[in-house]
């Protein structure tokens, strides 16, 4: 009959600038889409050369090796007889544009550029990339001579155009596209295309995908349609992580799902739907076009059919609910796939190299040839104090090994060979992740004379059901020899506040603390498999939360400094609700004793032997209200007047005006004057839509007039005027 379609939309785990890995794992999408009868292929966003590739978008370089990679993919069988659908930058006219290419049997069908760009939060994509803004209007566009010699074509169309088949029509969007009030699917699904396609590089963040649902769901509800959406998957090199969630949704049900977080590199989804639903559903609903003014699409023709003649018995897809992830659950997914493919990605490098800032590669200088020795990664390395923040992290790495085994025991090859290359065993076999937590994840407890024996016995306790190798560290003789340094040249000893010192000398005796224990941390990363007679050195893990990072409540490089922080994107509430999340799933009981105690970085003495500093008593505000202030500094966009006036009434219950705006000016100022330290913060997982990140996410001063002046004012004037008027009542 030609009705039923069979179509394929993937999630691809690519790394910029990995051209030959990318190249592969598209080949690999294309024949799995093949083998399920698929007729069109899509996929994620830039896929060729990576998302992520950032200033690397101007170099001709990139350029010419995506090309080089469009080439391997024109001459391969495997492409053969389906429409191809992938992502590559292209330069026209001397303009750099984000594109697909969609070809089919060594022939370009079309190439169409992105026409609205993100550029907001995370992404920058008008730093690289110019939208084409030209609406139904298409060009020439004059192809390289490398890829003439195998299409045989001089020019193919560049533009606003769609795909025309013997059966039906295909429009293309791309990423922020849907996401944008006056989406090309509207006006495409008016002129009579059937069938849309969106390749994305969208990010994970805690409570998204919901959103990401809603919109592709809202999109074929309105006007009808099939819609395709693909994404990246993984950890392409940045601070994101790509969750997926590839999907095929008609007139407003989704009927095929992909996994939101996996291991897989490599995840092809297809689903077989009935063209004449689409017509039937738009029967009703579609009228002609009566504007004078309305522009019809461009329709590029091609001699091919998705559909075949005897396709009466095939079956077709139905409706499906998706299972949307809680919050809990997406922590313990998300930043563990992520630190799995930073360390497995880092651990690759094979050849002599230089230190990366994020120290990918660790090099020790040998003689007058300075030689780089290059180790390879063999795991983590985690300062545990046994509070909640490094508990958490800990847990993310068990999470770790628990997907990890769970992979190898559904059959995942590539996780197995990965796991093997780690550990440096080829004949290991994880089966149980306590016994692979052991091999790639050393914990250490690092005490003072400050230190409680409650938290020597949360972080043991933990250390022990999660089955990391773990050690206590003693830093007292190392702090005592940095302050007799001081001491000999100045003739004078610091003291703590408690024994009569002044604020200057507590808080540097603290930091001292600190600094000591990221400099140990580092030497026990790259020396204690050396100790125990293995290869290779340990990626240092942070463990500072989001909330921390706001007000700046870290002492700058100290342990919370490390090569990357699975949790800095993530807000102390959330991590106590994924505490507990452990604590019933993974049967952690030892955590519920970390989060019955009060947070403290025990960087003072202790009273009676007990604690006597808690965080939230030095920062003048819980976690809970940091979290409601962060969200209104970043995603509500509120200066401390703005905010003030926002909380008067969120707090009102529990909090007078006075109070409320002694809490505003007390985190602004923590803010403002402690802001320095986020050009520093180690790389952090992006989980919280109002992470402070300095790097892209938050881009803000970091030298402030720390008094606010006249914005405080503006508050005092407030509060006095509200003050009067309860007076008069």
């Amino acid at each position: 009959m030609g009705r039923k379609v069979t179509m394929a939309t993937c999630c691809l785990n690519q790394w910029a600038l990995d051209f030959e890995g990318n190249c592969e794992r598209i080949l690999r999408s294309i024949e799995e889409a093949k083998a399920h009868g698929a007729k069109y292929r899509l996929g994620p966003e830039l896929e060729i050369c990576g998302y992520g590739c950032a200033d690397h978008f101007y170099e001709s370089d990139t350029l010419l090796h995506s090309f080089q990679v469009l080439r391997n993919l024109l001459e391969s069988p495997v492409t053969q007889d389906i429409i191809c659908d992938v992502g590559m930058p292209i330069m026209h006219h001397n303009v750099r544009y984000n594109c697909r290419v969609l070809f089919l049997n060594r022939k370009i069908l079309l190439i169409r550029p992105k026409m609205l760009m993100a550029n907001h939060g995370n992404y920058r994509e008008v730093r690289w990339f110019s939208p084409w803004n030209k609406l139904r209007q298409v060009e020439e566009y004059f192809l390289p001579r490398m890829i003439q010699e195998v299409t045989g074509q001089d020019t193919v169309p560049f533009g606003d155009c769609v795909l025309s088949t013997k059966d039906t029509c295909i429009g293309t969007e791309i990423c922020a596209e849907l996401w944008n009030p006056d989406s090309p699917h509207i006006q495409m699904g008016r002129d009579g295309v059937e069938i849309f396609t969106n390749s994305s590089a969208s990010h994970h963040e805690l409570r998204k995908a919901d959103q990401r649902v809603n919109l592709i769901k809202s999109a074929t509800t309105k006007s009808g349609g099939i819609y395709l959406y693909a994404n990246q998957r993984g950890c392409d090199g940045d601070r994101v992580y790509y969750d997926g969630c590839a999907m095929v949704a008609i007139n407003g049900d989704v009927v095929a799902q992909g996994a939101q977080f996996s291991l897989d590199d490599v995840e092809v989804i297809t689903a077989t739907l009935d063209l004449e639903d689409v017509r039937s559903y738009r029967g009703e609903l579609c009228q002609p076009q009566l504007e004078s003014d309305f522009k019809p699409c461009h329709r590029v023709k091609v001699d091919f059919s998705l559909s075949s003649c005897d396709d009466v018995y095939l079956p077709t897809h139905q409706p499906i609910e998706w299972h949307f992830h809680t919050p809990e659950e997406e922590i313990s997914l998300g930043p563990a796939c992520w630190l799995w493919d930073y360390l497995r990605r880092s651990g690759q490098v094979r050849r002599t190299g230089v230190r990366s800032s994020l120290g990918t590669l660790r090099s020790v200088w040998f003689g007058p040839l300075s030689c780089l020795l290059v180790c390879v990664q063999a795991g983590f390395l985690l300062p545990l104090s046994g509070g909640v923040d490094s508990s958490s992290t800990a847990c993310i790495v068990h999470c770790m090994c628990v997907q990890l085994c769970r992979a190898v025991e559904g059959g995942n090859s590539r996780v197995l060979e990965d796991v093997r290359r780690v550990v440096g065993d080829e004949s290991y076999h994880p089966q149980d992740p306590k016994q692979l937590c052991a091999r790639v994840f050393t914990t250490c407890y690092m005490a003072s004379e400050n230190s409680s024996e409650d938290t020597r016995n949360r972080a043991r306790d933990l250390a022990n059901q999660i089955g990391s190798t773990h050690m206590n560290i003693n830093i007292d003789v190392a702090v005592k020899g940095i302050l007799g340094i001081f001491s000999a040249v100045t003739g004078r000893w610091p003291q703590f506040r408690a024994s009569g010192g002044s604020a200057r000398e507590n808080l540097a005796l603290q930091n001292v603390q600190a600094r000591v224990r990221m400099v140990l941390a580092y030497l026990f990363a790259q020396l204690s498999l050396w100790a125990r007679g293995r290869p290779g050195g340990l990626l240092v893990l942070g463990s500072a939360n989001v909330d921390e990072s706001l007000t700046g409540y870290f002492t700058k490089y100290d342990c919370s400094s490390a090569d990357i922080n699975p949790i800095g994107g993530i807000s102390k509430t959330d991590l106590k609700r994924f505490l507990l999340h452990c604590a019933e799933q993974l049967q952690l009981t030892a955590l519920r004793s970390i989060l019955a105690a009060p947070p403290t970085a025990e960087l003072e003495p202790l009273t009676d032997g007990r604690v006597s500093q808690t965080d939230e008593a030095d920062m003048g505000m819980t976690y809970s209200e940091l979290s409601v202030i962060g969200r209104l500094r970043k995603i509500s966009k509120c200066g401390p007047f703005s905010m003030f006036c926002k909380l008067i009434h969120t707090w009102k219950d529990a909090l007078s005006p006075s109070e409320v705006s002694q809490k505003v000016k007390r985190f602004f100022r923590m803010y403002s004057v402690n802001r320095h330290k986020m050009t520093t913060v180690t790389p952090s997982y992006h989980a919280e839509s109002y992470s402070p990140d300095d790097n892209r996410f938050d881009l803000r001063p970091f030298l402030y007039n720390a008094s606010w002046s006249w914005q405080f004012r503006c508050i005092d004037d407030q509060v006095t005027q509200m003050a009067a008027n309860t007076a008069k009542r």
